[in-house]
């Protein structure tokens, strides 16, 4: 069986601008082109659309992650081509992956299998330098922070109480803690400082939030780098920073769009983590989309307790989006190690295992019905050890939930084995108006947000705090920042905050260990259990595999 990346170099693409043209009817002087596959749509265009009807959104999400593997992206990627295969005019609308999980564990973001977006090199790799000039925007303000302190901080910068975090696109746990302005008067005052990677960065979320250059730098100048003694804050553009950060991004900004093996268009744009941030693709991007076509499939990061509670209780809440309908991707081999089978045990049948897994898909559906009041789909990625009494067993269990559950082969047949899924999307999208509502309410105290989200969607039975987070809540609050939502942070791999604790736990305390106000980007992001905002590397780095033959193709990545 050919690799992922294998299948990807034999892609036949169309030129993008082709593409464009004939299946979006975007011409040429609305496109930036980045060599003949991959091109940036001009905001200027995308402004001229603006009156036009909007397509359908399609939310894809998932279970609770595993080693097993979902195929989140895969599935998104695969109902896309099979919505166009059955007569409806559709694209995916994806987060541009991070260079820390391709050279880590996870991976890269761009589909798998016969359901991929293309060119798969380039987007994995530095595709066309969005993560870099977020990167650089928010190391330019770092440096002026610095710069301004050295210079006899006019502003009376508190050094003790700067929060802006460096960043850097790579998984380096050595940069989570360090000192900087070592070496004497000349480089500055030494303090404490950190690095966060480029997508847990507040430049990342303010991107993706952001509704046109303007609104972009008027939330760069809204971030709040650190207060003076008198507990002031002290924004970016006190330091005449966000002109020259949005020059940095003006460019970056414009929606990416390229294709997947099947020659169908797709956008992809910005790329928060989940865990660790919002986890949504930019709302430029999702709004292009709307008006390009009339289905839009677009993905939340990990499980849908993060994405998808993010891109409701967040994406939606600030942008106005509201999507359809969601689709839940699962594989039975996840689920049963959601039911506690080894991870070397999963292509054997389990029907315990199994059925006691299921829980995890039970409560994901819940709260998409239940919490967030929208119809939905079950989606079986499906694997070749499955067996049909597993299916059957899976079908049995979900049919009072009111969710289809629906079987698709995308990854080994392409459009083609998401023909069911398209169906049922459709049909549900058509039948089934929504019921859309938040987790919380904009109104709530801080406090009583992480509480609605704990109890609500994790099972949790209560928040826990220290005096110190629980103080720094009440200031923000004081501030007048208790009307924004919260961003949690915390392990994707459960519903709590122990990443060992499979399957749907519930009783469970969440304990908030830190609290980051992210005006600009207008959430409170809530860092609980042992969350990290800059991952490490695993001890096998996917790093090791990667090269070029002799004739300089790329081998190892994926």
């Amino acid at each position: 069986m050919p690799t992922d990346i294998e299948i990807a170099q034999r892609a036949r693409m169309q030129r993008i601008s082709t593409l464009a043209s004939e299946r979006l009817g975007i011409p040429d002087d609305a496109l930036e082109p980045y060599g003949h596959y991959k091109a940036k749509i001009s905001l200027d265009y995308l402004e001229s659309l603006k009156n036009r009807k909007d397509g359908r959104l399609i939310l894809v999400t998932a279970i609770s992650p595993t080693p097993a593997g979902e195929g989140k992206t895969t599935t998104t990627v695969g109902l896309g081509d099979a919505l166009n295969r059955i007569g409806k005019k559709a694209m995916v609308c994806l987060r541009e992956p991070s260079l820390g999980p391709v050279f880590g564990m996870k991976g890269g973001a761009a589909g798998g299998g016969h359901a991929q977006v293309v060119p798969m090199e380039d987007i994995n790799l530095h595709f066309t330098g969005d993560f870099s000039a977020i990167a650089l925007a928010n190391n330019l303000l770092a440096a002026l922070i610095d710069n301004h302190i050295h210079h006899g901080n006019e502003l009376g910068i508190d050094v003790r109480r700067v929060t802006w975090k460096r960043v850097v696109d790579m998984n380096d746990r050595a940069l989570r803690d360090i000192v900087v302005s070592l070496g004497g008067t000349a480089n500055g005052y030494p303090r404490e400082d950190g690095f966060d990677i480029v997508v847990a960065s507040e430049v990342m979320a303010i991107f993706c939030l952001a509704t046109s250059l303007q609104d972009l730098r008027q939330r760069l100048g809204n971030i709040v780098v650190g207060h003076t003694r008198e507990q002031k804050p002290v924004r970016a553009r006190d330091l005449k920073a966000d002109g020259a950060m949005t020059v940095l991004l003006k460019d970056a900004i414009k929606p990416n769009l390229v294709q997947t093996l099947e020659n169908n268009p797709a956008i992809l744009h910005g790329g928060p983590f989940a865990n660790i941030a919002h986890g949504c693709n930019s709302v430029i991007a999702t709004r292009a989309s709307l008006k390009l076509a009339d289905y839009v499939i677009t993905e939340a990061g990990f499980g849908a307790d993060l994405g998808a509670e993010k891109f409701i209780d967040i994406k939606c809440r600030k942008s106005g989006l509201r999507p359809d309908a969601v689709v839940i991707v699962a594989t039975i081999r996840a689920l049963k190690f959601h039911g506690g089978a080894e991870l070397k045990r999963l292509d054997q049948e389990d029907l315990a295992a199994l059925e006691k897994g299921i829980a995890n898909l039970e409560r994901h559906v819940n709260n998409v019905r239940n919490h967030f009041g929208l119809p939905c789909v079950i989606a079986i990625n499906h694997f070749t050890h499955d067996t049909q009494a597993e299916v059957d067993l899976l079908r049995r269990e979900m049919a009072h939930h009111e969710a289809p559950v629906v079987l698709a082969r995308h990854w080994a047949e392409g459009g083609k084995g998401a023909e069911d899924l398209a169906h049922a999307v459709v049909d549900i999208v058509e039948r089934t108006p929504s019921d859309f509502r938040f987790a919380y309410e904009d109104e709530q105290p801080l406090w009583d947000k992480m509480k609605a989200v704990a109890t609500k969607i994790y099972g949790a039975a209560d928040v826990s705090a220290d005096g110190r987070v629980r103080a720094q809540i009440e200031r923000l609050e004081q501030d007048g920042y208790g009307r924004y939502p919260i961003c949690v942070a915390k392990t994707q791999y459960s519903f709590s905050t122990d990443p060992s604790l499979k399957g749907a736990p519930s009783g469970h305390v969440v304990n908030v260990r830190e609290v980051r106000l992210a005006a600009g980007a207008e959430f409170i992001v809530m860092i609980c259990g042992d969350i990290m905002t800059m991952p490490g590397l695993p001890k096998v780095p996917s790093a090791e595999r990667i090269g070029l033959t002799a004739q300089g193709a790329v081998v190892g990545l994926f």
